[in-house]
């Protein structure tokens, strides 16, 4: 189960002030364009590479969702593995949350490859299920192990974005957090007999190598 500092995490995503830090509002003028949206002193380099790591990580916390929707599906019942799978459940649907608002406020094109993130994050979930706990486990290590890459990743590249501007630090502190997230389920998973599951290698190497590329798919379209 989370640890209190967790759970104090947790209820900072659904905090009214932090959230409404990511409330979209049609700006007025350029000025309030300033102030609500995307900083306006970026390079178009710069921009297009915030666009596609919005668009991915929205992509990402999607597909989580329906990892997780697919896992509960089949092992939602369980006294153990159940609660834990929907609060790890519950937290993807925070960070969604944030993420949904972050892609609005910045206005940054969804990826067209959103039903196939719900079609394959969901049978991901449900197939792996299917196989066992340990196997929804396995699931769990090997996606949150490529999302706690791919953030640290995303962390470095937003060190050549202007500070200047509220919403970056922002941007930065909320990958940190969600990056944190993701590597404590990554614990979680291990925790509770991952490596134990058939195949574990191959299973681990075949949901790897299909969230990098993923990764990069939504990253592009």
């Amino acid at each position: 189960m989370f640890s209190s500092s967790t759970a104090r995490r947790l209820s900072r995503y659904t905090n009214r002030r932090f959230l409404a830090s990511y409330a979209y509002t049609k700006p007025s003028s350029p000025s309030d364009a300033a102030i609500s949206t995307t900083p306006l002193d970026i390079t178009d380099e710069q921009r297009a590479a915030l666009d596609s790591a919005l668009r991915v990580d929205q992509a990402g916390e999607v597909a989580a969702n329906w990892i997780y929707y697919g896992q509960h599906c089949i092992l939602g019942k369980q006294p153990v593995t159940g609660p834990l799978i929907q609060e790890m459940w519950d937290q993807e649907k925070k960070h969604l949350e944030v993420m949904n608002k972050m892609q609005l406020q910045h206005r940054v094109r969804p990826t067209i490859l959103m039903e196939v993130a719900k079609i394959g994050g969901f049978g991901l979930g449900a197939v792996t299920a299917l196989l066992g706990k340990e196997a929804a486990m396995a699931c769990t290590e090997a996606v949150e192990t490529v999302i706690g890459e791919h953030y640290d990743d995303q962390l470095k590249e937003m060190e050549s974005l202007p500070s200047n501007h509220p919403s970056v630090p922002l941007m930065r502190e909320v990958v940190k957090e969600f990056r944190d997230d993701e590597l404590e389920h990554l614990d979680i998973a291990v925790t509770n007999h991952a490596q134990r599951a058939p195949a574990h290698a191959l299973l681990s190497t075949v949901v790897g190598a299909g969230c990098k590329v993923a990764i990069e798919l939504c990253k592009r379209y």
